[in-house]
């Protein structure tokens, strides 16, 4: 039994179950936009199990595809696959079961989710191959996770509008913003190795002031989202409180590069959580108003 537990426990490290943070929020800020209040618990149920597949099936092809870089790096020998606590064929058979879940869940939600889950297959598989020839390895990620809220709002609505698109755009540059940020602790080593990044290709200055650029996108898209959808005051206040997590996180790392990993997790899970809290607020406030 304990040896089971165990291999759950590396299994969800593995996959970095954590870090849904990241997406899920926006997802379910997606689906409170698309309903125009409270979508059912049926579709905020699937949207989730999707959420987690589509995650499961992500990190596990990463790792996997990237398993004999990540033991070159320092910074990331320590990984499961390189140390042999999770095998390679554990980690193509977690990527195809998170692959089937994700694909189910949207069978359980509408036909057009359904109908777009391979082009979402195709997304986060290409992702983990990216750093291999492109500098926009960046953007490709922001792609993948600004699924997430582009798919919970067909999940609900079960069409794409210009919402919808611009906020999963705006998810998009927040991703691709903070993962450039990211990827300055391996500019050495891609370099060394001939992968390729923003940071690598830039320099490290450059690369942070289109961070910047990009984080000043996310917040004038999500300002045109509020606008087109008629939110209230406590959206745009979400979105300030975002904002100024957003300049601590690159005050932050101009100061101390070594506080990037705590600039990456911590910071960004506030700002999904906060945009995402605040909009639930607003539509609380306006049902309690017409009460």
């Amino acid at each position: 039994m304990g040896s089971l537990a165990e291999k759950a426990k590396n299994y969800l490290e593995l996959i970095k179950v954590e870090h849904t943070v990241f997406a899920l929020p926006f997802a379910l800020t997606a689906a409170l936009l698309a309903a125009k209040g409270f979508p059912s618990l049926r579709q905020l149920l699937w949207i989730s199990v999707a959420l987690f597949g589509a995650r499961t099936a992500a990190m596990s092809l990463n790792r996997l595809i990237d398993a004999d870089i990540d033991a070159k790096n320092p910074r990331t020998a320590n990984r499961h696959i390189p140390r042999g606590v999770v095998g390679k064929w554990e980690a193509l058979l977690l990527a195809v079961a998170g692959f089937a879940i994700m694909v189910f869940a949207a069978y359980k939600l509408n036909p057009l989710a359904l109908k777009l889950s391979p082009v979402a297959i195709g997304v986060l598989t290409l992702y983990s191959f990216t750093k291999r020839f492109t500098s926009l390895c960046h953007i490709v990620l922001g792609i993948a996770i600004a699924l997430a809220p582009l798919g919970a709002w067909i999940a609900v609505k079960g069409t794409v509008d210009a919402t919808a698109l611009v906020l999963s755009a705006s998810v998009g540059l927040w991703v691709a913003g903070f993962d450039v940020i990211y990827a300055i602790q391996d500019v050495e080593f891609d370099r060394k190795e001939g992968l390729y990044s923003i940071p690598a290709r830039l320099g490290v200055e450059k690369a942070l002031l289109l961070s910047r650029l990009f984080h000043v996108l996310t917040l004038a898209g999500l300002i045109y989202v509020g606008v087109k959808e008629g939110m209230g005051p406590l959206y745009y206040i979400g979105l300030a409180i975002s904002a100024a997590l957003m300049v601590k996180e690159h005050v932050i790392v101009a100061r101390d590069r070594s506080k990037i990993g705590y600039a990456f997790f911590n910071l960004n899970g506030y700002i999904s959580l906060t945009v995402f809290f605040f909009t639930l607020l607003d539509f609380l406030w306006r049902r309690v108003g017409a009460l």
